[in-house]
């Protein structure tokens, strides 16, 4: 196998993570969809297995990456006279990465832990509304709309995202835009979240928030 074979080989399988990404991205929605319909628990814990599998395929088309990739550089440093088998090379590798895996691995998914995150949240936000609107339907309304409103633009939010670090929410386009103008300046950027300590927010720490877009958008309807 040459190493131009491998190169063409690499790129597909990186085209199909993405797929994967997507699988977990739909696979998500549909458990968040269950929760708001008060669907059966079964049915969101088989959307977890659903996600486990993913996680599954993920890792392992991870080590399969990574095994032929470490494999060329290895063999581009030492230079062989006579080029080596590459796949069998490259598979000893990826077995020998297999055979260390363990569950808690498929927990620690990024994409896992987006999805159990957000089933946490969107099931406390239901039971929490129920709560207090049995209490006063008008301070539940008052509430919602205070999250609604983007700590940036003071307006409400269309694609709230949430920062992994301290947790507060913004309208993804604004703090994009933070981000990126204070990067021109070579500046940080402290969290806009009025009292925040957080002092360098990065775009890598956003995650979009599926639960707050889902009750903005339904506050909308109303």
């Amino acid at each position: 196998v040459s190493f131009n074979a491998i190169d063409s080989a690499l790129s597909s399988l990186k085209n199909c993570q993405s797929y994967i990404t997507s699988g977990m991205e739909l696979a998500t929605e549909v458990a968040l969809d269950l929760v708001e319909s008060f669907n059966d628990e079964e049915d969101v814990n088989n959307m977890e297995k659903v996600m486990l599998e993913y996680a599954t395929m993920d890792r392992e088309l991870n080590h399969y990456i990574k095994a032929f990739e470490e494999t060329i550089n290895q063999v581009k440093r030492e230079k062989p006279e006579n080029l080596p088998d590459l796949e069998n090379l490259a598979q000893e590798k990826f077995l020998e990465m297999e055979s260390v895996n363990c569950d808690s691995d498929l927990q620690r998914n990024e994409k896992y832990m987006y999805f159990k995150d957000q089933l946490k949240e969107m099931k406390k936000q239901y039971r929490a509304n129920d709560t207090i609107e049995q209490i006063d339907e008008d301070l539940a309304v008052t509430r919602r709309k205070m999250n609604f409103i983007c700590p940036i633009t003071q307006a409400t939010m269309q694609v709230p995202v949430r920062n992994k670090v301290c947790g507060h929410i913004y309208e993804e386009d604004a703090i994009l835009e933070m981000i990126q103008t204070q990067k021109q300046k070579k500046k940080k950027v402290r969290c806009p979240n009025m009292g925040c300590s957080h002092v360098d927010v990065k775009g890598s720490d956003l995650v979009p928030d599926e639960i707050l877009k889902r009750l903005i958008d339904s506050q909308k309807k109303q």
